[in-house]
Parts: structure tokens; C-alpha cells; sequence
């Protein structure tokens, strides 16, 4: 899926569009190829909360993504 929406980036506007991989594929080669694939970062489970929420912010300051 990120595949597709990474195709359409480039077909439409460019912009990037923030993305973590929630899964409970955790090995160092599972975050190799989710990043590849072209997610932004890698969350493996079982997942902290705040850890989450605090990645989750953390793309949002870096791709300047604005809350409603």
C-alpha cells in the first residue's frame, strides 16, 4: 500500500506524506524494508503509547503537517 500511495506523490503534487509502520515484524531487516518500501519510521510491537503519540508528533513537526 505505502508503494502506491509513494506513486501517486509523484504523480500529483510531490508532497511526502508521513507515514509509520505499526507491525509486529520487529527484526532489524523488518525495519530495513519498511523504510525501503518508504515508510518514515518503523513502530514494532507491543508498542509504548507514548512512545507512539511522541513518533507520531515527531513526523508531524518534521513534514510541517497542520492540525485541524
Amino acid at each position: 500500500m505505502i508503494r502506491q500511495v509513494r506513486a501517486l506523490e509523484r504523480t500529483r503534487n510531490g508532497r511526502a506524506i508521513p507515514a509509520v509502520a505499526l507491525t509486529a515484524y520487529a527484526r532489524p531487516q523488518d525495519r530495513d524494508k519498511a523504510l525501503a518500501a518508504g515508510f518514515q519510521w518503523h513502530v514494532g510491537k507491543p508498542v509504548d503509547p507514548e512512545e507512539f503519540v511522541s513518533t507520531i508528533a515527531m513526523l508531524a513537526r518534521r513534514f510541517n503537517v497542520r492540525q485541524r
